[in-house]
């Protein structure tokens, strides 16, 4: 476990989350005691979506300043604006019956911004749709929605529980999803594959064990290995994603025509895998402050892990897509009409307040040193003639580095 004066340095939990973070740590020993020490990605499952007790499934405002993190959509309406004029063309040419699907809502900011952006421009998909796990992001989001869409824009608006099983054509959005998937620790061993587990210790503590990995974890590692053209050294640990194939053919095998996009932190597989990059990249987010112990306080941080996007790429080819583009968020926001979009919401901006607001927005999204260059932007085609999309966007792919 971490050294406890790492996580002194994080702000005080109130006693009710004190006692929310001990109820999910009951319901993991009782789930360890019962079965053996559980995989880290069963762990981070349980940490994240355990239904009452997980992150995300649990009522403590997770977005923006009041919350653990700040997400894109979340600094202004600047990022879903552009989004939207990204994938009108297509909307467009795929005619009334296209839809668009956000996976995982968040606070509903973006669907709100992309929402009335759309219906600035007549450009309404048939249907919004937000596949949301969480009950109580759900119903923020509904209330949101509620309170400032027209009543005509909000009628198009609709909860799914699980990806559409009918075929459908659209648009598939997801902002730091990828990111979130329980994720598998390996750990090379003497040259042997072995999978990080959670289990207890004899005063009933949760600690971090290894255990052999099984057919599916070692065959992915083995396949990155390959793909790498080198062996991992020995000792070296990270993370892993067997299942994304998988989840990528559940959530978009349905979608016979249109568009896919994913923004999320990460880097190319070369890069994810460097050498020196001896521990992975998993991280704990509680109240705007990052730390490296996954076991501090369960249920209270979002634990999330850094996106290989040529894994991403993979899964997506797998599912029989094509990657249109790989760009930074920066080169993604910039080619899809950031400074129009900018220059339109300054000049109607009411206040010198509004516009320092507009500029602050653009400096965090497009910025190196805050979202630009760690974001990254992967757009997927499947059943399209023809790929309307922003001439700079697709100069500016950077798909060769995959």
């Amino acid at each position: 476990m971490m050294n406890p004066s790492k996580t002194s340095r994080l702000p005080e939990p109130a006693a009710d989350e004190l006692a929310h973070s001990e109820r999910l740590l009951q319901h993991l020993r009782e789930t360890i005691a019962a079965h053996g020490p559980m995989p880290f990605s069963q762990y981070m499952e349980r940490c994240l979506y355990a239904p009452g007790l997980g992150y995300y499934s649990a009522g403590k405002t997770k977005f923006g300043e009041a919350g653990d993190f700040v997400t894109a959509p979340e600094l202004g309406d600047l990022f879903a604006r552009c989004v939207a004029h990204a994938v009108q063309p297509v909307l467009a040419m795929l005619g009334g019956d296209a839809d668009f699907l956000e996976l995982g809502g968040g606070s509903g900011a973006f669907a709100e911004a992309a929402l009335l952006a759309l219906s600035e421009n007549d450009a309404l998909p048939r249907r919004y749709l937000i596949l949301e796990p969480s009950a109580d992001l759900r119903e923020r989001q509904r209330e949101r929605l509620g309170a400032v869409l027209p009543a005509d824009v909000m009628a198009r608006v609709a909860w799914i529980d699980r990806p559409p099983e009918e075929n459908w054509r659209g648009i598939l959005f997801a902002n730091e999803v990828i990111d979130a998937l329980p994720t598998t620790r390996f750990v090379i061993r003497h040259g042997e594959i072995y999978e990080e587990h959670v289990a207890l210790d004899g005063e009933a503590r949760l600690l971090r064990v290894d255990r052999p990995a099984d057919a599916l974890v070692a065959s992915a590692v083995r396949h990155v290995e390959r793909d790498l053209g080198r062996e991992f050294e020995d000792g070296y640990r990270s993370e892993i994603l067997p299942q994304l194939p998988y989840w990528m053919q559940a959530i978009a095998g349905s979608l016979e025509a249109g568009l896919m996009l994913f923004i999320d932190y990460g880097y190319v597989r070369r890069e994810f895998y460097l050498p020196e990059r001896q521990d992975g990249t998993l991280m704990a987010h509680y109240r705007h402050r990052a730390h490296n112990d996954p076991l501090f306080l369960p249920g209270l941080n979002d634990l999330t892990a850094s996106v290989d996007f040529t894994a991403l790429a993979e899964a997506g080819n797998s599912a029989g897509f094509d990657v249109a583009a790989y760009l930074s968020q920066a080169q993604f926001l910039i080619s899809a009409g950031l400074q129009d979009v900018f220059e339109r919401a300054y000049e109607q901006a009411a206040d010198d307040t509004t516009r320092h607001h507009l500029a602050q927005q653009v400096r965090k999204l497009t910025m190196p040193d805050q979202m630009g260059d760690r974001f990254q932007a992967m757009l997927f085609a499947r059943g399209l003639a023809a790929l309307p999309l922003p001439v700079d966007l697709l100069a500016a792919d950077q798909g060769g580095r995959l």
